[in-house]
């Protein structure tokens, strides 16, 4: 079973596969804004995939029309609620210190 590492914190987590990184970050008792419940309409959030961005799924035409609507994305950015764990390698994310949503 592949895991999470959270950062800044540290922490790292079993990772099921077909689960996102919103639904890890928010089991493992962190806290990340999210909005939208997870329906990508509000970016609010959104993270950066520092390590095993195979690991996960493809960005899908709703998520990137989102991030595109973001301040301070770059080739690391994915949201949280979008992003699936695939299980074929461990994945380290960054929790970001402000809101970057609506």
């Amino acid at each position: 079973m592949p895991t999470v590492t959270i950062m800044p914190s540290g922490k790292t987590v079993d990772a099921a596969e077909g689960a996102t990184l919103l639904q890890i970050i928010m089991s493992s008792g962190e806290e990340i804004n999210h909005k939208c419940e997870g329906k990508a309409q509000c970016g609010s959030c959104h993270i950066y995939v520092h390590e095993g961005r195979k690991g996960i799924s493809k960005i899908a035409r709703e998520e990137n029309e989102r991030l595109d609507t973001i301040v301070g994305i770059g080739s690391k950015s994915r949201l949280a609620c979008q992003a699936k764990i695939l299980g074929t390698e461990n994945v380290k994310v960054e929790l970001l210190g402000f809101a970057s949503g609506l």
